[in-house]
């Protein structure tokens, strides 16, 4: 005899978990069914933002950029504090303290909102059923008004790269060494790539980052990327651009990369190889067949603006679906279907979903690049304000940088907004919110902003746009 539900989510990730709340708050009886398991074995909810992804890393890149500030910013404040040693187990200690307080924290709401969790690998059945399978092979059926699929994505793995979790590693295991490698190599110079290079190098290792594309972060606003290349050089981060692996072998305790680029054919040494070309939806075992849920050719669950797929009252959200794979977007469109469930309103807006990465400095967008807008055909005007006339960048040892903004020239509707400097990702909020309300650069001119605060980076460029910076010469 099945158990019954009005909703039943597969995964307990960052679009998951949130969809199983939410539909609970609608006074909904919900399950949510997850199978993540840590390197111990043991369960655990949050899926790979929580426990292998967006809070393990930051809390590393948290950790080796006080580490490296210690080392070589605080004498410039004023502050000797002798010779600075790295505990590493200690670091890592507090990284996955975070993560278990974190994905703890969603079984004390999911009991807070009536949700039940439960543990186990789910796949949807034909009529709307779940068959849960446990670590111990019991299995049980879930019948369903409505399915939330959420079952997340993996990394990549390429053959030519053999996954052995020791000397060729993934994401993941990236995050867990239990020691600084004193040569490391990443290929892929995406955000994944760029946060986990800039965290070893910080430690010490010696970082050589290999792109298969011509130039870096190209889905990023270009003046950004360069500002950004520009400071990775300076770090200490190679970046070899162009770059095309052939393949990767472990020899004689280390690994042999052999890449090419308009130079030739090349060979990288390294003591660890980190593989971050991109993540693919994760499905196996996900459908079974006769449920009517479609895949594109790329393996993501097809559905329509509202996350409905082929297959009446089943839905899916987040990385297993088009779009970024960005946690923040997952859990707008879980909290759209949970809602849309209870007959409420729901809706994301795509056009204004930001992207950070956490590196030093911080980078961070939401909207169109000027490329993007110039290729558009429509008219538009910039506005650049650097954070190196920021009086509170400065006095944070963090002037380097800047705030762009890119504005249709007819209407001055803001199109899209940049930054690259401290606290990037927490600046771009402002943007998002501005955006989604239509506002125009006058709207973010005519806003008080607080002084001295790295919020006027953003006030100062809206001046910028119409050349009218106070506090920047406009050109």
């Amino acid at each position: 005899m099945s158990e019954s539900f009005d909703v039943v989510v597969i995964g307990a990730g960052p679009a998951g978990y949130p969809a199983a709340i939410r539909a609970g708050q609608n006074k909904l009886k919900v399950a949510c069914v997850d199978e993540w398991k840590n390197a111990d074995g043991a369960y655990a909810f949050g899926g790979t933002c929580l426990n292998a992804g967006c809070i393990p890393s930051k809390a590393l890149l948290e950790s080796s950029e006080l580490y490296q500030r210690a080392k070589q910013e605080f004498a410039i404040h004023g502050i000797k504090i002798g010779d600075v040693k790295l505990d590493l187990a200690a670091m890592q200690k507090r990284r996955a303290s975070i993560v278990k307080s974190m994905t703890g924290g969603i079984a004390a709401l999911f009991k807070a909102n009536g949700v039940t969790g439960i543990q186990g690998h789910g796949r949807l059945l034909p009529g709307n059923k779940v068959l849960v399978t446990g670590a111990d092979g019991a299995e049980r059926t879930l019948q369903a008004k409505h399915v939330v699929l959420a079952s997340g994505s993996a990394p990549i793995r390429l053959d030519a790269m053999p996954h052995d979790g020791k000397f060729i590693v993934d994401s993941w295991n990236a995050l867990e060494f239990d020691a600084v490698p004193a040569r490391l190599g990443v290929i892929g110079a995406g955000v994944i790539g760029l946060e986990l290079g800039s965290v070893w190098r910080r430690l010490g290792s010696e970082v050589t980052v290999l792109e298969a594309m011509p130039e870096l972060l190209p889905m990023a606003d270009q003046a950004i990327a360069k500002e950004a290349q520009r400071h990775f050089k300076k770090q200490g981060l190679e970046l070899k651009l162009g770059a095309k692996v052939a393949c990767a072998a472990v020899v004689g305790g280390a690994v042999e990369v052999i890449y090419s680029d308009a130079q030739g054919e090349h060979k990288l040494e390294v003591d660890k190889l980190v593989v971050a070309v991109g993540r693919r939806p994760y499905t196996q075992n996900l459908l079974a067949e006769g449920t009517a849920v479609v895949l594109d050719q790329r393996g993501f669950i097809q559905v329509d603006e509202h996350c409905r797929t082929a297959a009446a009252d089943v839905w899916a959200v987040g990385d297993v679906v088009r779009g970024p794979m960005l946690a923040h977007k997952g859990k707008e469109e879980g909290l759209m279907a949970a809602d849309l469930i209870a007959g409420r309103y729901g809706e994301v807006n795509y056009k204004t979903i930001p992207s950070v990465i956490y590196t030093q400095p911080e980078i961070a967008w939401v909207g169109q690049t000027e490329e993007q807008v110039k290729a558009s055909g429509r008219a538009y005007k910039t506005g650049v304000f650097p954070f190196a006339a920021s009086g509170r960048a400065r006095a944070m040892e963090a002037a380097h940088g800047m705030a762009k903004i890119v504005s249709a020239a007819d209407d001055d509707e803001i199109l899209g907004v940049h930054v690259i400097g401290p606290m990037a990702g927490e600046l771009i909020g402002e943007a998002v919110l501005a955006m989604e309300y239509s506002a125009s650069t006058e709207d973010i001119q005519r806003t008080i902003h607080a002084h001295p605060t790295l919020s006027e980076a953003i006030h100062e460029a809206a001046l910028a746009v119409d050349k009218k910076a106070i506090d920047a010469v406009n050109r």
